[in-house]
């Protein structure tokens, strides 16, 4: 988890609850937490130059690994802004390595990260911060606490399917925020530790988490995936979709089992008034947008225009029609573009250095089972990013794992694993603003978290090959 990505709720975007939340969880982080995590960036930072220096013979592989690993270090106990390590990267590459070959050189090296996947996730960003401006995200939070009628377990539901609706196309930072916003009058003067309240608070959290699943756009790790095996096959937005939406709605209803298996929530409760404006104009304009957008994205096999190109021009339409102006460029999430342009410039440097083939080459693994090998990667992933960033994660998986397992399927499975790892209240955003709402207990999150996540990583490495070869994925 990223404090820095706690702080980053979207500008504009109603947060009264979330401000509450994230004060109350930093305000258990003092400074020499920071200063501890520096120590122990700078102590890691410095075995692997060591060690690289030392031990590894060849000087390209010595310095690539060296690069590599000032990066992930970096990026993993995140004591600078997640783009830093990009930056480095883009510099000390061509400064260390420029001598061994072409492909190191600096303009070699800014191309690496130059992938069309980033001006998809350009689109989606421009797209959220519209739905944020205009109000679209609390239009869905307030329709869906309406349309529960006031059935707990119908409310829960439809808490977990419209928060995951909101995270598959914005933050689940900002889609968490937004549902506890839409939620605050109906818990004023419940007691925290009430069974409904708590399973409420959860079903954000499951939903934040799992609907970034169901869309290329809807977490980094899914670009870093999508970016990684770019040159061996091309993976449209529909192909994610028809494998990844099912197993993120399948998920979501095993939470919503075991959040009414451990809250008991049958019954009904009151709702509040919570009035529903009908759409301007200009939020009926960007609307409009969105579904047209969206509509091309999946349509990408008819037409042929790739899902990137479509997302820069939507980008366009919403800045060049005025509903989205010049200060919202600011709102935009250009840290997790370089975050992710980073991940893909890494992955290309660990395979034009050699060092996956050389990692691959180390253990035998192919005489291990082709299913236990996709579980060790996929639970790795999930373990990894419940205890750190999982773009970070996913970032330093990919590329190992395609040594050890070639298949484009592999870097996908992988990634979804990776949006699994939700047992801790530090394993994501939203599970550190539900528990600073206060009545989360420890095993709240670490029971169902645990259960999905193994759950998840089972029927990823069982089922995800086959599934994909379905949609023309190896």
């Amino acid at each position: 988890m990223n404090v820095a990505e706690l702080r980053q709720v979207e500008p504009g975007t109603p947060a009264l609850a979330s401000e509450q939340s994230i004060k109350a969880v930093l305000s258990n982080s003092p400074l020499s937490k920071l200063a501890s995590r520096w120590f122990v960036a700078g102590l890691l930072a410095i075995v692997l130059v060591i060690s690289s220096w030392l031990w590894i013979k060849d000087p390209l592989f010595a310095r690539a690994l060296a690069i590599a690993g000032i990066c992930l270090t970096l990026w993993l106990t995140e004591v600078v802004p997640p783009y830093v390590p990009t930056l480095l990267l883009w510099a000390l590459t061509p400064l260390l390595l420029g001598g061994h070959g072409e492909q190191f050189y600096l303009a070699r090296v800014l191309g690496w990260s130059a992938n069309p996947v980033l001006a998809l996730f350009l689109g989606g960003f421009a797209l959220s911060v519209a739905a944020s401006r205009h109000g679209i995200d609390n239009l869905i939070a307030r329709l869906a606490v309406r349309l529960s009628g006031g059935n707990r377990l119908g409310l829960v539901a439809l808490v977990i399917a419209a928060t995951a609706m909101l995270s598959m196309w914005m933050s689940n930072i900002a889609a968490a925020a937004m549902m506890l916003v839409a939620l605050h009058p109906l818990f004023v003067g419940t007691p925290k530790n009430n069974r409904f309240r708590r399973a409420t608070l959860m079903g954000i959290a499951l939903g934040a988490n799992f609907g970034g699943i169901a869309t290329p756009i809807g977490t980094g790790p899914n670009a870093i995936a999508i970016a990684a095996i770019s040159n061996s096959v091309r993976v449209t937005f529909l192909d994610w979709m028809v494998f990844a939406l099912p197993l993120a709605f399948g998920l979501m209803i095993a939470g919503t089992l075991l959040l009414t298996a451990r809250f008991h929530l049958p019954g009904s409760t009151e709702l509040p008034g919570i009035p529903v404006r009908a759409p301007d104009r200009r939020r009926r304009l960007v609307m409009l947008l969105f579904c047209a957008t969206v509509a091309a994205w999946l349509t990408e096999p008819f037409h042929g225009t790739s899902s990137a190109i479509v997302a820069l021009i939507a980008t366009g339409v919403l800045f060049g029609s005025g509903l989205l102006h010049r200060e919202d460029i600011k709102r935009i999430d250009w840290s997790t573009l370089g975050l992710i342009a980073g991940g893909i410039g890494l992955g290309t440097l660990l395979d034009q250095a050699g060092l996956s083939k050389f990692a691959g080459a180390a253990v035998p693994w192919q005489e291990i089972p082709q299913v236990a090998r996709l579980f060790m990667l996929c639970f790795t992933a999930a373990l990894l990013a419940s205890l750190m960033s999982n773009t970070a994660s996913v970032t330093m998986l990919i590329p190992l794992a395609a040594a050890i397992d070639p298949a484009p399927s592999t870097a996908i499975l992988i990634a979804i694993a990776a949006s699994f790892g939700i047992p801790f209240v530090i394993s994501t955003p939203p599970n550190a603003m539900i528990y600073g709402e206060g009545g989360i207990t420890f095993s709240d999150l670490a029971v169902p978290g645990l259960i999905l996540m193994i759950l998840g990583c089972i029927l990823v490495s069982t089922t995800g090959p086959s599934v994909l070869r379905m949609v023309g994925i190896p």
